[in-house]
C-alpha cells in the first residue's frame, strides 16, 4: 500500500509543479480594468498609467490622474459624469455603463473629476480659446 501511494504522488507532484512555473500572463490595455470598477486610462485604448475608481473622486490630481485620461472603460451599470474641473465643477461628458473607448480629442486629458449616477452638470460643446463653452442640452457622450 505504501508503494501505491508513492507511485500516485510522485505524477501528482510534477502536475503541481509544472502548474507553479508556468508564468501567470499579465493583463494588458482596457483589460486590466476590474469588472466592478470605473478606469481611467492616461494612454490611448487603455495604454499607459490606470486609475481604477469604484465611487465619486472629486479630484482625480490626488491620484495623479487630473487632466491625463485618454480613455476609459466602464465596467459598472452606472452612468459616469466626467467633470472638467475639481470638486464636479466645469462642464461634463459622460461614459456609459459598459461604455469603453478613447475620448473624442477634445476631451483627451481635459477631466479633474469623476461622479458616479446622480444629477449631470452642465454639458461640455466646444473648446475654444483654451475654455470649453457650454451647451445647455442632453449629456454629451465622451466617446463614440
Amino acid at each position: 500500500m505504501g508503494k501505491k501511494f508513492h507511485v500516485l504522488a510522485l505524477p501528482i507532484a510534477a502536475v503541481a509543479l509544472a502548474a507553479l512555473s508556468a508564468p501567470a500572463q499579465a493583463a494588458e490595455g482596457y483589460d486590466r480594468c476590474q469588472e466592478g470598477y470605473y478606469c481611467l486610462f492616461s494612454g490611448l485604448d487603455g495604454t499607459g498609467d490606470i486609475v481604477q475608481l469604484q465611487g465619486n473622486t472629486p479630484n482625480l490630481a490626488a491620484l495623479g490622474m487630473g487632466d491625463r485620461a485618454k480613455s476609459d472603460w466602464n465596467r459598472t451599470d452606472t452612468l459616469i459624469h466626467l467633470h472638467t474641473q475639481p470638486d464636479y465643477g466645469g462642464c461634463t461628458a459622460v461614459t456609459s455603463p459598459r461604455g469603453k473607448g478613447n475620448f473624442y480629442i477634445t476631451f483627451r486629458d481635459a477631466f479633474d473629476s469623476v461622479r458616479f449616477g446622480g444629477p449631470n452638470g452642465p454639458s461640455c460643446s466646444i473648446w475654444e480659446d483654451d475654455e470649453y463653452l457650454v451647451k445647455r442640452a442632453a449629456a454629451t457622450d465622451s466617446h463614440g
